[in-house]
């Protein structure tokens, strides 16, 4: 085996163990908001249910499908085949994970507000034992308030006033707010970076036309947003939020091979300018 077929060899294999491990976050993730849901679900049977409750689960199920179609377009399917009910059922697809992930941007966003409101208890928090209350430690994590830890929660603590029966200490509610504000600005950031990557493959792929000057802005504005999903994967990391932080690196990583892809994609298109060009 030759040294350049070796080399490709191991960048398919580092390509599909990252998309394989984007998917396995999947139930991770589920499993997180599973277990954050019965305390949420107790102490507000509305505002936290539905897509707010699970939107790190939908949105990480809808980026795995749009990364899977990406990397089929772009990778896996024949130019000349993407055509006709092929091409229809890509886009139905795409559409619907589109839906999927704006409904997951604005849960991201109705959680951060949820967690911004806040008043001080007014009783001790022991005499609150009897009426489920639960605290909450940081963002998705909440406890039981018993007799056994209710003596740990000062007069400092506050009362979650976007959510019903929920206490936080000032330093807990804050990092969750902080985490929250995170969420929906790397939510953001990954919509923004998908529509330019929408229309690097089915515009800029056959403009040929585009100045220099477009050019760097293009990649500048591709750069801003590439740092922002970077110091976002840092502050997951330093605030201990791992599995946040491992899937912020994976989707990174997952879109290096992307733009990669992409890349490849147009040079082939430039290289054979009348051949036969995707009808995407």
């Amino acid at each position: 085996m030759s040294e350049s077929v070796l080399s490709y060899q191991l960048y398919r294999w580092a390509k599909y163990f990252i998309y394989a491990m984007l998917s396995l976050n999947i139930w991770f993730f589920l499993a997180e908001e599973l277990a954050s849901a019965q305390f949420a679900l107790e102490a507000d049977d509305t505002a936290v249910m539905g897509i707010q409750l699970f939107s790190a689960t939908l949105d990480t199920i809808a980026w795995v499908i749009l990364l899977l179609l990406f990397e089929a377009e772009t990778a896996v399917i024949p130019d000349h085949r993407l055509k006709g009910l092929l091409r229809l059922a890509i886009h139905v697809v795409r559409m619907l994970c589109t839906l999927a992930i704006c409904l997951a941007f604005l849960g991201y966003i109705a959680e951060w507000r949820t967690l911004l409101a806040s008043m001080p208890v007014t009783h001790s928090a022991c005499s609150l034992v009897s009426d489920n209350w639960v605290v909450m430690l940081k963002l998705d994590e909440f406890i039981p308030l018993t007799a056994g830890n209710c003596a740990q929660w000062g007069s400092d603590t506050k009362v979650v006033s976007g959510l019903e029966h929920v206490l936080a200490a000032p330093s807990g509610l804050l990092a969750a707010q902080r985490l929250a504000l995170v969420d929906v600005i790397n939510a953001g950031a990954w919509i923004l970076v998908v529509v330019l990557l929408e229309i690097d493959v089915r515009v800029l792929t056959r403009w040929d036309d585009m100045s220099r000057y477009a050019v760097h802005l293009w990649k500048g504005v591709k750069l801003m947003l590439y740092t922002t999903l970077v110091v976002a994967a840092i502050f997951w990391g330093f605030k201990g939020n791992f599995l946040d932080f491992w899937d912020a690196a994976l989707w990174l990583f997952a879109f290096v091979f992307i733009e990669l892809n992409v890349f490849e994609w147009q040079q082939e298109i430039r290289d054979d300018p009348d051949g036969s060009q995707p009808d995407v």
